[in-house]
């Protein structure tokens, strides 16, 4: 595999704190800079995979809603209602 070189300026004193760093936990700054590329672009993917799914979730949501495929207020209301009165409970039962 061939490799590219990428070349930044940087303060002085942070390429000196970063080589210790890097010496430090027996890697060389050009493995650490690696690692730090790789999981950023694992990140990006991640959150843009992330991005994705909540985009079609919120699709569904408002094609759902669109079709008239609703749950009436009250009923959410009294559904939450009972969750609040058991957790309240389950409080009271172990203080």
């Amino acid at each position: 595999m061939t490799e590219a070189t990428i070349t930044i300026r940087i303060d002085p004193e942070l390429k000196t704190a970063f080589t210790r760093a890097a010496e430090a936990s027996n890697r060389t700054d050009a493995d650490l800079l690696r690692e730090f590329m790789q999981d950023y672009v694992a990140t990006q993917r991640t959150d843009a995979e992330y991005e994705q799914w909540f985009r079609r979730q919120v699709q569904i949501g408002i094609d759902a809603a669109d079709a008239g495929e609703l749950i009436p207020s009250e009923e959410v209301e009294a559904e939450f209602a009972a969750l609040r009165a058991t957790s309240a409970r389950n409080l009271l039962r172990s203080a």
